[in-house]
């Protein structure tokens, strides 16, 4: 899939990632890569994670902020730098800053996770909340910008970002010179833009396949019009690569170097985090585990070896928490219920012992007495059921109904 119909760009070239892998030297880490046994079995041939969830910062994002900020002028560096992230970039560049001696404010969404914003801080920025989505805290920083002189650091808009970020597809083909697929998850699209320059450069005939969350894809309708466009409202889990609008660099570089860029849903999503959790021991956010959602919902449909870039970890613990109940119950193992009993001593002691028989775990119990809707006698129970799958809860549901309850939800 070949998108011709691109805006003119800023060039990035192998040189320019190659000179960015030497300046990062001694700053960023060489990322492990991991294999996936399970993962491994669903496609049929081999999947590696690149795991830049153990980055410093917890993300891809020091290496773009770094080589940006390493390249300015002494009296750029001078007047301070100013970004806007949902909390990856802002690290990023946080931490470049506090490493270059270079002052830093970063403008973050205020719903960004806590710890993003404590990190934030703790590496040195100073930290300004603005608007709902990252769109509207890049539209504040750039106006910081222009009134204050700071030098504006966009998180992907920028071809030394974009080189930055490339210099994970030279590890990519050092760490794993046979490999034949990648799969990055696409945001406003720097971190793809950058591999794709990097990988097509040496090796054309690797495959390289962007993801991005359903509810926050700007990339297929942009690829299709042939110029990047808004989408109104982008949602979804996956705050690290909810963007409204691609950026014009790495647009015009995925268009002609990306070979497809598919979507996910907010459960496959949860299942993947989930699945680099429990079986890689890997803690991911949502917008990281997004390649590992692709390959789960469509696995027969890459060549291996394949690698998976997991681009982030930085989750907040509440979010991963309402992400891992998510994922248990795509899976089939949560289920909550709600039933009626009658109000009477024992009711509920005799309710558990039918769960009990068919093995299911009760985790939480909500009782209802007093409600419009209820009759006198009548009680309402909200179970919160740890299962083992899909059948086992189409069980419950039968067990709870063969005993004469009337099952609501």
């Amino acid at each position: 899939m070949n998108y011709r119909e691109v805006p003119s760009v800023p060039p990035v070239t192998l040189d320019d990632v190659r000179g960015a892998q030497k300046m990062l030297s001694g700053v960023a880490r060489m990322t492990a890569m991991e294999g996936s046994r399970h993962l491994t079995r669903l496609v049929g041939a081999p999947v590696h994670f690149k795991c830049e969830n153990l980055q410093r910062t917890g993300s891809f994002k020091l290496r773009g902020a770094y080589v940006r900020i390493a390249g300015l002028l002494p009296e750029e560096r001078a007047a301070g730098v100013v970004a806007a992230s949902a909390g990856n970039h802002a690290q990023g560049v946080a931490l470049a800053s506090s490493l270059l001696g270079v002052g830093s404010t970063v403008f973050m969404p205020k719903g960004a996770p806590l710890p993003k914003i404590s990190a934030t801080r703790h590496y040195g920025a100073e930290v300004r909340l603005h608007g709902q989505v990252v769109d509207e805290t890049l539209a504040a920083a750039q106006e910081y910008a222009e009134a204050t002189g700071a030098v504006f650091i966009h998180p992907f808009d920028h071809p030394d970002i974009i080189a930055g970020q490339g210099t994970v597809g030279l590890e990519i083909l050092e760490q794993c010179p046979e490999v034949r697929t990648i799969v990055v998850g696409i945001g406003g699209g720097g971190l793809a833009a950058g591999i794709a320059v990097a990988v097509k450069a040496l090796r054309p005939d690797v495959r390289i396949v962007g993801v991005q969350a359903a509810g926050a894809a700007a990339y297929p309708p942009s690829l299709a019009a042939g110029r990047p466009v808004v989408i109104e409202n982008p949602a979804t889990m996956a705050d690290g690569i909810k963007v409204g609008r691609p950026g014009d660099v790495p647009f015009g570089i995925i268009g002609e170097l990306v070979d497809e860029v598919r979507t996910v849903t907010e459960d496959e999503l949860s299942t993947g985090l989930l699945l680099c959790l429990e079986r890689a021991k890997l803690v991911v956010e949502p917008a990281g585990a997004s390649p590992v959602a692709a390959l789960l919902s469509d696995p027969g449909s890459f060549e291996g070896p394949v690698v998976a870039v997991l681009s982030g970890g930085n989750v907040d613990p509440l979010l991963m928490q309402r992400v891992l109940t998510h994922g248990l119950a795509a899976q089939g193992r949560y289920l909550a219920v709600r039933l009626r009993l009658t109000d009477r001593p024992g009711a509920l002691a005799t309710l558990l012992g039918v769960l009990s028989v068919v093995d299911a775990n009760v985790l939480d119990v909500g009782h209802v007495r007093t409600d419009p809707r209820l009759g006198l006698t009548e009680a309402e129970v909200e179970l919160h059921l740890e299962t083992k799958g899909p059948a086992h809860c189409a069980e419950v549901g039968q067990a709870l109904r063969d005993a004469g309850y009337t099952v609501i939800g």
